[in-house]
């Protein structure tokens, strides 16, 4: 085994030459950036991959309708009522409201309305 030895002169003679603080001009910020930006985009796009994956989407059987001109005086409410059949008046006024993508539960008159049979 060789044994070798350094002076103070030898070790800061090894230590100038390397670069002690490396400066970016323009360019390199710019591919620095997109750089980082492109890995958080493929990060966040992994993670919003793997928060969708155990949704589960099943398509809703397709279902039998009447459809219901509204008369004068009917709201959505009586409607349901009259055709609950016994049944949750809240439900049906419910589904009337999703299946026919009403924004409130107010109805015009001559309307038509798709009410789902149960």
């Amino acid at each position: 085994m060789s044994t070798m030895t350094l002076n103070q002169s030898s070790v800061n003679q090894a230590l100038s030459t390397v670069p002690s603080g490396i400066r970016l001009n323009r360019r390199g910020r710019l591919a620095r950036t997109f750089v980082v930006l492109s890995l958080a985009i493929v990060l966040g796009s992994v993670v919003s991959a793997k928060a969708g994956a155990g949704t589960d989407v099943a398509p809703q059987a397709a279902g039998s309708f009447i459809t219901v001109t509204v008369a004068p005086g009917d709201t959505v409410w009586s409607l349901a009522t009259r055709l609950a059949d016994g049944g949750d008046v809240r439900s049906l006024v419910s589904e009337i409201i999703s299946v026919n993508s009403l924004a409130s539960v107010d109805v015009a008159t001559g309307q038509k309305l798709r009410i789902p049979l149960n």
